[in-house]
């Protein structure tokens, strides 16, 4: 209902004296057996206290149980009452006092002022503040901060509690697969648990993929606790849930903001509570080990680097031309136990063959897989096609590597050897002029430390020259396996996959066994056919 015409009805119902309907607003903060008993008792309060006023009549009680009140989104009865206020069928709200009603004081000034603009007022009862008076918004902001702070207040006192208690051990969380949490302490689920070591089984000792486990357990009709069916990412947090192997680790989320009490991810804003070995675990710590350290290998190198950026070069450049989806790498061991890289639809490694499902709907695909080393062979079979100018290039590149390397050819090992010759011959007629009398003792001395001088600086020089010889040799080694290289790239030998990924642009395999490729900044395309079938 608009202003206007609920101020028209307003001045029509004034001057036949229509007693003020009266809602009334109450709210508890938890839902523990004495907060319900004092969330009754406010209803049986406010229906007497309008009562004993004869020109009011109860409209409802609105009542919120068990909500905080520092945010009014969640606020189900908070929220009908306002809608309800702005539609005309109420003139008046009753609230026993502020931070019954919001103790965001933004809300409060808010919530006040709108209902005002609809001739509806507010009355906090324990305040005496009625928004209908002169100075209600300036008492109202007062009192609304002081409401907000003891929130704030009150909010710390409660995580500083919360806190001492995940040091003494009290979980914090509901269930999960495999564990019941009952009254902070973990118990062993066993119809959770033998799912939980399946799928750590299928992982460690048959090397199956998080996509493969998830499938599986759908097609055994096993059904995951929360999540709406079994998916990869599912499986993941699984095994990295360090709870599995006996360890807690607490305050993963935080809450940054009291008013909202929105919980974001913790990174390291809050010190994490970590106890080892606080419960029973389900899966041994040696098998919970082995897992993250696959699920390691797969994500990170050693230096903490993704691999992803050299692993898998080719990730996002090869194309199912049967139905659009990315393919993926994946590890596959041969009969001899030796691994090798082959690159599969990402649509047939997580719902396999091409098959209609019940509704009637296309899953699956029959894209065939294709081995990295297949692919690096086609890539240099292309370079060998490729019209360039093979030898400028590797000519132009030579140069450059002469000039990082900076190589100084002059071995000046026989130059500081012979200085030091004749530094130890001028030494030893110093030592002849001196006993035959030629030069006083104190010539004698100052001489003898100058050459002396010489001689320290000389060995440095002749020990450095040696060094340098060696390292002259090796760069020119080094330079010697560089030129092959270049020669063999601009050849189109078979390579590392860096610099066939920086040439490809992407790669699409088809229906009839045949991949078209791409190539950056280039006008070319390439036609292969592969060996296989779907």
């Amino acid at each position: 209902m608009s202003i206007d015409k609920y101020k028209a009805l307003n001045r029509e119902r004034t001057i036949q004296h229509v007693k003020k309907r009266v809602a009334a607003y109450c709210r508890v903060s938890t839902e523990r057996e004495d907060q319900v008993n004092s969330f009754e008792s406010q209803c049986i309060f406010f229906k007497q206290y309008i009562e004993r006023n004869p020109d009011w009549e109860l409209y409802e009680i609105f009542a919120d149980s068990g909500i905080s009140g520092t945010n009014t989104k969640k606020r189900k009865e908070f929220n009908r009452m306002i809608a309800c206020a702005k539609n005309g069928q109420m003139d008046l709200i009753l609230t026993k006092e502020i931070s019954r009603f919001a103790r965001n004081t933004l809300d409060s000034i808010y919530y006040t002022r709108d209902l005002k603009k609809y001739g509806v007022g507010v009355l906090f009862i324990n305040d005496n503040i009625n928004t209908f008076d002169g100075d209600a918004e300036l008492r109202l902001s007062i009192m609304a901060s002081i409401a907000q702070e003891e929130s704030r207040k009150t909010s710390e006192r409660v995580k500083w509690g919360q806190k001492r208690q995940m040091e003494q051990g009290v979980v914090f969380g509901r269930s999960m697969l495999g564990y019941d949490v009952k009254n902070g302490k973990m118990y062993i689920n066993e119809e959770g648990a033998k799912i939980v070591r399946l799928i750590f089984h299928k992982f460690v000792n048959e090397r199956k993929g998080a996509y493969v486990i998830a499938r599986e357990l759908c097609e055994a009709g096993i059904k995951p606790m929360r999540a709406k069916e079994w998916n990869n990412t599912v499986i993941l947090r699984i095994i990295r849930n360090e709870k599995y192997c006996g360890d807690l680790v607490q305050k993963k989320t935080y809450t940054p903001d009291f008013l909202s009490h929105e919980k974001k991810i913790n990174r390291g804003e809050e010190e994490f509570v970590i106890i080892k070995d606080h419960h029973i675990p389900i899966i041994s710590r040696d098998v919970f080990d082995k897992a993250n350290d696959i699920l390691n290998e797969k994500s990170c190198s050693q230096k903490g680097k993704t691999k992803y950026s050299n692993r898998y070069l080719f990730s996002g450049k090869i194309k199912c031309g049967i139905c659009g989806a990315s393919y993926v790498a994946r590890y596959k061991t041969r009969k001899n136990g030796s691994k090798y890289k082959a690159w599969s639809c990402l649509e047939r490694v997580k719902n396999g063959s091409s098959y209609m499902d019940r509704a009637g709907n296309q899953k699956g695909c029959c894209g065939i897989s294709i081995r990295n080393e297949e692919i690096l062979y086609i890539m240099s079979l292309i370079c060998k096609q490729l019209d360039i100018e093979r030898k400028k290039i590797s000519d132009n590149l030579m140069k450059i590597i002469y000039k990082i390397l900076s190589i100084n050819r002059e071995n000046c090992n026989n130059i500081w050897a012979e200085q030091m010759k004749i530094t130890k011959k001028k030494y030893t007629n110093l030592i002849e002029l001196y006993t035959n009398g030629d030069i006083d003792r104190k010539e004698f001395i100052d001489f003898r430390k100058k050459y002396n001088a010489q001689i320290d600086d000389l060995k440095i020089k002749i020990e450095d020259s040696k060094k340098q010889s060696v390292v002259i040799e090796k760069q020119q080694k080094l330079i010697e396996n560089i030129k092959n290289v270049v020669d063999e790239l601009m050849s189109g030998v078979l390579y590392e996959d860096e610099f066939y990924a920086g040439l490809l642009d992407k790669i699409v395999i088809g229906e009839q066994n045949n991949m078209d490729v791409y190539l950056k900044g280039i006008s070319f395309e390439w036609r292969y056919i592969i060996k296989g079938k779907c």
